[in-house]
Order: C-alpha cells, then structure tokens, then sequence
C-alpha cells in the first residue's frame, strides 16, 4: 500500500508558474518510478511526465517539454512538478501515481490548476 497527496494547485494567469508537490507514505519511495499525470474537464486522464527511481530519467510529454520539470527527493518521499510558462490548456486536475508493477497502480486524489488568460 501506497498513500500519495497531493499539494500545490491553485489559480494562475497565463504564463504563470506552480509548484505541485506529492508526498509519499507506505512502501520504499525511492524503489519505484512516479509520475504525473493530468484529466483537463471532460477528457481523458492522460500522462504528463515521470521520474526513474534514482532520477536518473525523466520523460515529458511533448506538450510540456521545456515548461514542465519533473524532480523528486527521496530523502523526504517527496515528488514535485515545476510548472512555468502555463498556458490555460494546462488547466487540469494534477494526478501523481506509483508504478510498482508493470502499472501506475497507486494514485493521489489530485489537485485543481486552474489557469486563466
């Protein structure tokens, strides 16, 4: 078992930036692969970028490559999501999941970005 919450949604105009946080509690953090992931109203919840278990590797979706920087400290089971330059199509609830099989098999609750323009 895995518990993952989320922080650090909010209201941002365009070209803004955020930092969401997800902390980590349950198993070895530092053993698995986490990611994020995003669910914009009325749409799919898609992949927005991971992070390897030692962060030797991460991956961004195209649309959020040189805008969106995915890190982590495992020293405080904690991942985190810069977001800079947002745009209003950013706007989604913000997911962080675990892979400790072949899956995400553990999610957070989420948290609200709401950019206006």
């Amino acid at each position: 078992q895995v518990d993952l919450v989320e922080s650090g949604g909010g209201l941002v105009q365009a070209g803004g930036s955020l930092r969401l946080s997800c902390a980590a509690s349950g198993r070895t953090f530092s053993s698995y692969t986490m990611g994020w992931f995003r669910q914009a109203p009325g749409k799919e919840r898609v992949f927005v970028a991971s992070i390897t278990s030692n962060g030797g590797m991460t991956y961004n979706t195209d649309s959020v490559k040189g805008r969106f920087t995915i890190s982590r400290d495992n020293a405080k089971n904690t991942v985190y999501l810069q977001m800079n330059s947002l745009k209003p199509e950013d706007t989604a609830v913000y997911f962080c999941a675990v892979q400790t099989s072949s899956l995400y098999d553990y999610w957070g609750q989420g948290t609200q970005v709401t950019v206006s323009s």
